[in-house]
């Protein structure tokens, strides 16, 4: 199965994006008010420049205090982006994903965004491969 699979069974009107230079509780609402665990960072919102996560936050806070949601995001976010494009294989993006113990991937196309899936939506898909190939296969020992 491939990513543009997951793409396109997902109610989306394009990738939510936040400023560098937004604040971390900017980008906490953004998170919030669309019910994101992430937020890609962009200039222009769609060359990506970074991700920021509740973890990320999380991390933050607890290192140093609220004062951190005053700073901008591109001094938290995660700079070294690991993406796919809608062409890659779901299993080798879960395996990625779980490897690299990270939740989101940007699907970048010519280097622009144009979704981003979660390790939830690649294990749903997995899922769901797994369970048409075994009705198939029980329905050839069958004879259906």
């Amino acid at each position: 199965m491939l990513v543009q699979v997951i793409l396109k069974s997902k109610a989306s009107t394009g990738v939510v994006t936040v400023n560098p230079d937004a604040s971390v509780s900017e980008a906490a609402k953004v998170m919030s008010d669309n019910r994101f665990g992430t937020v890609m960072v962009s200039a222009d919102g769609e060359t990506p420049a970074g991700i920021l996560s509740e973890r990320d936050i999380v991390r933050e806070l607890a290192r140093s205090g609220s004062g951190c949601l005053s700073e901008p995001v591109s001094k938290y976010m995660t700079k070294e982006l690991v993406t796919c494009t809608s062409q890659s294989n779901v299993g080798e993006v879960l395996q990625q994903m779980t490897d690299g113990r990270f939740r989101h991937m940007p699907v970048l196309e010519d280097g622009k965004l144009v979704g981003i899936i979660t390790l939830g939506d690649a294990v749903k898909a997995q899922l769901s491969q797994v369970a048409m190939e075994k009705d198939a296969l029980q329905d050839m020992i069958m004879g259906h």
